[in-house]
């Protein structure tokens, strides 16, 4: 009867870490994923939103801010998932020189564990300057 009562219980924590290990996967992979994709975004996004016409005339590098705004959303929005919830906040964006402060925060579903309700967010910020080498 020990034995067989043993077995239960490592069925059952095994199945616990199972869970857990779930959770957290989901969690890390999307942290990782968000930093990565609002890193190539950002960078995409810079550099698209270049005001030539400045550049040929004065030979200094500027972004147009509404530009940089509306590239960053289509192309973020194009490449997300689905089943989370984005927010997207610029908080200081420099059009010469150039410079972009991003923040986005990610939220899960709700989910509860034990009676309690959660909703987790996480949050990845990234700061960026577009740079040029002169030969």
């Amino acid at each position: 009867m020990k034995e067989s009562l043993w077995g239960y219980w490592i069925v059952v924590l095994g199945l616990f870490i199972l869970v857990v290990m779930m959770l957290l996967q989901n969690y890390t992979t999307t942290n990782q994923q968000d930093y990565y994709l609002l890193k190539e975004v950002t960078d995409a996004a810079m550099e698209e939103s270049i005001d030539l016409a400045h550049y040929r005339k004065y030979g200094e590098l500027r972004i147009v801010k509404e530009k940089f705004m509306e590239n960053f959303v289509r192309r973020f929005s194009a490449t997300v998932n689905i089943n989370k919830t984005y927010d997207i906040d610029f908080y200081a964006i420099y059009e010469a020189p150039p410079k972009v402060s991003v923040m986005v925060t990610t939220s899960t579903e709700q989910y509860a564990v034990m009676g309690d309700v959660d909703k987790i967010g996480i949050v990845n910020r990234i700061d960026a300057i577009l740079e040029t080498y002169e030969k």
